[in-house]
């Protein structure tokens, strides 16, 4: 299975934030921003590995800043690691300004997806090679997030997570 980079999977949604999907402050309610995140993600899990993929986890989310009524909401997910079924994609959430068409980023998330057959057994996944140094970065980030995951849950003990205690060894 060939090795694939993270600008195979990007996957960039624009939409306008329209008043039924605002609160009482006229901003978009959070979880209408993480239905949208997920779908992006979604598709950036399947553009990599090509099968069936399922949500497993909602790893982070920032809601950093509110995003009000009438924005142009842009989410931007692409996959930051690749595991044996699993994959982990990094979102990006910008808002546009109405009147200078400046984006700023509003919010951030990181989801984890994985691989199925039609059964809905897991499935092995394309390897991912990062190419710029945002997408390192984030590459060598998941497998400490992972790591972390594995300990939380039990499925690790501590001393196995090599990677999380290379960064208290330094």
């Amino acid at each position: 299975m060939e090795a694939k980079g993270p600008s195979e999977s990007r996957t960039t949604l624009t939409d306008l934030v329209l008043p039924s999907e605002t609160n009482p402050l006229n901003n978009l309610f959070g979880g209408e921003l993480l239905a949208r995140m997920d779908r992006a993600a979604s598709i950036a899990a399947r553009r990599h590995s090509r099968r069936i993929v399922v949500t497993a986890s909602v790893n982070h989310v920032a809601f950093n800043k509110a995003i009000p009524l009438g924005s142009v909401v842009t989410v931007e997910a692409a996959v930051s690691r690749a595991f044996k079924s699993s994959m982990e994609i990094f979102i990006d959430v910008w808002v546009e300004d109405r009147e200078s068409g400046r984006r700023t980023k509003a919010n951030e998330a990181i989801y984890t997806f994985v691989a199925v057959d039609e059964t809905g057994a897991p499935i092995q996944v394309p390897a991912l090679e990062p190419e710029t140094k945002i997408e390192k970065e984030r590459f060598e980030a998941a497998l400490r997030r992972k790591q972390l995951s594995l300990v939380l849950a039990g499925k690790m003990k501590p001393n196995e997570a090599t990677e999380l205690k290379a960064l208290f060894e330094q």
